[in-house]
This record gives C-alpha cells, sequence and structure tokens, in this order.
C-alpha cells in the first residue's frame, strides 16, 4: 500500500555543521548549521511543495535538537525520527581551502546514527512512500546502517539511490561489495560519472556498459552527475543530455543533493526526462550558487529566477 501522504521518505545521517571562514586550524569564526545528504534532499523536496520524511538518530544533546528543530521548521516530516543516548550527534567541519575547493573534516565515528538499524527505519515505512531515497552514505557508516539500507530497499517502494561515494568513510572495494547487490531493488541510480562502476559489474569498464548493465539488470532510469558539463539520463527507450545551468559558483557543498530532489521532484509531478532534468540542474544550480548545504534551495515560484537576466533587480 502507498501512502497519499508521504511522496519520498529518506534516512541517514544528519549532522551539526561547523563552516569556517578560513582554514580551521587558524581558528576564527564558523558559522553552526545542520548538514546531511538524504535531509537536504527532505528539504529540497519540502520547498518544492512535496511531503518528504527524514528518519534518523541523532544524540540526545542541543546538536541534535538544532537538527530536529531545522527540519521541521523546513517542513520535513521527522515523526520517526529520535534521540539516541549510545552516542553524539555527528560533526562536519567545512572549510575553503582554493577558491571554491571546500574540504570536509569529519568527527562521526560512535555518533548516535552510527547505531540505526532496520527497527529504526521500518516503521517509517508504513505505509509505503511513493519513492524511497537512499544513499551510497549511510551503509558506510557501520553494519547497522548497513543493513537498515538492505532491509528498506526491499520494501516494494519506489527506490532512489544516490551512490555519494565518500572516501573517508571507506574504499571503493567495500563500497561496491556492498552496494552492488542492491542494483535489483533500485528504481532510479544516481550517480557522477566516476561512481558508475560501483554498482555496475566489474566487467563493465566504459560508461555505456556500466548504463547498460543497469539498465539490463532491471534499473529504469540511471542519471549520471557531471558538474559544470551538465547531466544525462538514460532509461531503456532514451537518453537525454542536458547542460548546467550558468550561476557564479559560491559553494560546491550539497549541489549533489540539490539536484537529486530535483530530478525526484520532477519524477513525482510526471515530467518528462528533459523536463527531469531541467529542474534538476536548476535546483542544483541554486545550491552552488548559495552558501550552505541546503539554505539556497529554491520553492517552486523561485525557479523561474534563474531565467532572469544576470544583474535583474526584480521590483
Amino acid at each position: 500500500m502507498t501512502s497519499p501522504g508521504i511522496d519520498v521518505a529518506t534516512f541517514g545521517e544528519t549532522m551539526a555543521a561547523l563552516r569556517a571562514d578560513g582554514p580551521v586550524r587558524l581558528g576564527g569564526a564558523m558559522r553552526l548549521s545542520a548538514a546531511g545528504a538524504e535531509s537536504t534532499v527532505a528539504i529540497g523536496l519540502a520547498r518544492l511543495g512535496h511531503r518528504s520524511r527524514w528518519t534518523g538518530l541523532v544524540g540526545d544533546d542541543e546538536t541534535g535538537e538544532l537538527v530536529l528543530r531545522t527540519l521541521r521548521a523546513e517542513g520535513v516530516d521527522v515523526a520517526h525520527a529520535r534521540t539516541d543516548v549510545r552516542g553524539p550527534t555527528g560533526l562536519i567541519l567545512l572549510e575553503q581551502r582554493i577558491g571554491d575547493l571546500t574540504r570536509v573534516i569529519y568527527h562521526r565515528a560512535g555518533s548516535a546514527a552510527s547505531f540505526l538499524g532496520p527497527e529504526d527505519v521500518l516503521p517509517a515505512l508504513d505505509p509505503l512512500p511513493k519513492i524511497l531515497h537512499v544513499t551510497g552514505i549511510t551503509p558506510a557508516l557501520g553494519p547497522g546502517p548497513a543493513a537498515a539500507v538492505r532491509a528498506a530497499v526491499e520494501c516494494g517502494a519506489r527506490v532512489c539511490l544516490d551512490v555519494n561515494y565518500r572516501s573517508r568513510l571507506w574504499g571503493r572495494e567495500q563500497a561496491a561489495q556492498t552496494l552492488r547487490p542492491l542494483v535489483p531493488y533500485l528504481t532510479v541510480v544516481v550517480a557522477s560519472d566516476d561512481e558508475l562502476d560501483l554498482l555496475a559489474p566489474a566487467s563493465a569498464t566504459t560508461e555505456e556498459d556500466q548504463v547498460a548493465a543497469l539498465l539490463a539488470a532491471g534499473v529504469a532510469e540511471v542519471v549520471v552527475k557531471r558538474g559544470s558539463a551538465g547531466a544525462s539520463a538514460y532509461t531503456a527507450k532514451e537518453t537525454v543530455h542536458h547542460p548546467a545551468r550558468p550561476v557564479r559558483v559560491t559553494d560546491v557543498v550539497g549541489a549533489g543533493d540539490a539536484f537529486v530532489a530535483g530530478y525526484l521532484s520532477g519524477l513525482l509531478d510526471n515530467l518528462d526526462l528533459t523536463d527531469r532534468l531541467n529542474r534538476a540542474t536548476a535546483t542544483g544550480a541554486f545550491a552552488v550558487a548559495s552558501s550552505g548545504d541546503w539554505e539556497g534551495l529554491p520553492t517552486r515560484r523561485e525557479l523561474a529566477l534563474l531565467d532572469s537576466l544576470p544583474g535583474s533587480t526584480l521590483r
């Protein structure tokens, strides 16, 4: 049974985020917010008018309250999220070192989210959402989170997986061994052009072969993010390439998750493949042009702002 209320359900770790004005080692001002790939997707969808749900564990601490308060304020359903005394809320530090190059420092080992298990996630999927969104970050957090992902993708909902490989959490071989068994349950795969090999068989060595292998395995749509070169979407019947939207780069962190939010929004609205990519590249552009993971994500009415002339003032 599919819930008429929840459009997209997702789960994972959302952390307290400290953004430094300069190198962390030199001290100075830092801005506190919340950050997490899955919660960024949930916020992006909520701003576009969809009902999204995020489930996860945060520490029984003030930063955990910050995470839950932020998501509630953004209209995300957190009815199944809870605090856990076994670990603190994770922490991520971000510093811009060269131009728009951002370096990330994690403090998430032993965090509350590392204790996430199927029992925390499955109740949030009953009734089934229209789409379940998972990432390759969550199974990298430990055995419990990996088991939660495996159990969730078998729930019967349409599943979107964003590979979202994090080299500071696990190696490519371990990631491939964990993610490839999920492929038979996936409806939509989203990956950067250097991540497809983590899902496709090792015998598939080119992007064309990797995409073909995933489609042959039953994946309905394979979406490849190419950064400033745009994105591509593949189905068994159609291939679409779409350029990136030209904006001044402020902060690239969170752009991929914003892209996913736009793509899933288009899928929920039954847009064709070209229009889904158009919305996805638009939401990605808003993220790139704004500071923070999710703060600059657009509402549905704001999507048209990208069509305004550069330097315009809307009065």
